[in-house]
């Protein structure tokens, strides 16, 4: 048994390694292709990358990218697609941001507040695509794609002046009222910029994933559900409001992405608060295989690549190098992971084959012996 575990964290650690070893090597050919000089291009970015701005940097974008890959990976182990954390977060720090700026509350209740809406709205967004799958069979891929666009709609229809937009004082731009001092989290004072106070809850929701999948009945029946349908319904667990209670927590979870920047940068949604962070979850959930460990390794590397690659435009690289390298270090890991897999399970095989046909060679002697 030690043995075989010895063995399948080997295997865990392969998979990433070859993955990260492989991108790198194609990122490098790449940039061969194009003139420049790989290995110069490799220096400058780790180089910028481990400096103390750029530390606190990466740790405020991984918070985020964290919270993306969490809500996506919740879907995962589910065997759910869900494509619209995108338009869930979105959404969700709209209404959060609305909330806010209307209210003026101590901050012990205020943040909260800002924070339980945010989750309300996202969880209600998801549950539309569940529902419609369990009900008329909708896939929850076409739903959610649907419901993005669905989510711009409506925030570019309510970020109106008149309506839930606010003009500044410049008259130049129009977003939610700012939220009062009450609604700012709490900051860790690094220099020169602090650390986001809500890593805190980044954290926390990855040690509550971690245990409610691993730890709890509602976790078996939700990773038996993801396995396998037919038998998770055989075995008693009601698949429909499975399906409906995964997409829920996945949109509560979504909601939770925009908080970061709602609440330790911008305090107000205006037209310039991130997009794509939810497609960026799909990615991460991918390279850290649903586990929230990997989940926070893929967002810190995520975060490191973008510091890193940017620093590349000012030495005259190409500004799209960093989609190159992010793009290949998906499709390695994607890659990687099912080739491993692939082997571990031939190899698990083969042992179990050894085993039968040594089991079978001890019965045959014991025979001879008998007779």
């Amino acid at each position: 048994m030690k043995k075989f575990d010895k063995e399948r964290l080997l295997l865990g650690i392969a998979a990433p390694v070859l993955a990260i070893v492989v991108a790198f090597l194609v990122t490098a050919l790449v940039l061969a292709a194009t003139g420049k000089e790989p290995f110069s291009a490799f220096g400058i970015m780790f180089d910028y990358g481990v400096k103390s701005d750029s530390q606190v940097y990466i740790l405020n974008k991984a918070t985020t990218y964290y919270l993306a890959g969490l809500a996506v990976a919740v879907g995962f182990r589910m065997n759910l697609f869900n494509i619209g954390v995108d338009g869930q977060y979105r959404l969700a720090a709209f209404f959060a941001a609305a909330v806010g700026g209307a209210l003026t509350l101590p901050g012990a209740l205020q943040i909260p507040l800002i924070i339980l809406t945010a989750m309300i709205v996202g969880a209600m967004w998801a549950g539309i695509a569940g529902v419609l799958k369990v009900t008329r069979g909708v896939s929850e891929v076409v739903s959610t794609i649907m419901l993005n666009a669905i989510a711009t709609a409506v925030i570019g229809y309510l970020l109106q002046q008149g309506r839930l937009g606010h003009l500044d004082e410049a008259g130049t731009k129009i977003s939610t009222k700012p939220l009062p001092e009450s609604s700012h989290f709490f900051e860790f004072p690094t220099t020169p910029t602090p650390v986001w106070g809500f890593i805190v809850v980044a954290v926390v929701a990855g040690i509550a994933y971690w245990f409610t999948l691993s730890r709890t009945r509602f976790g078996f029946d939700l990773r038996t559900v993801g396995q396998s349908g037919s038998a998770a319904e055989a075995s008693g667990v009601d698949v429909k409001k499975m399906v409906v209670t995964s997409m829920l927590i996945s949109g509560a979870v979504a909601g939770l992405i925009g908080m970061p920047t709602l609440l330790n940068d911008s305090y107000e949604y205006s037209g310039d608060f991130p997009i794509g962070i939810g497609f960026t979850g799909i990615a991460i959930a991918l390279l850290g295989r649903n586990h929230p460990v990997g989940i926070a390794l893929g967002a810190l590397l995520w975060g490191f690549l973008e510091r890193g690659t940017g620093k590349l435009e000012f030495e005259g690289y190409d500004k799209e190098i960093v989609g190159v390298i992010q793009g290949v270090i998906v499709l390695c890991v994607v890659i990687a992971y099912e080739v491993v897999r692939r082997y571990g399970l031939k190899r698990q095989q083969s042992k179990v084959g050894a085993e039968l046909a040594a089991q079978a060679a001890r019965n045959s002697d014991q025979q001879e012996v008998s007779a």
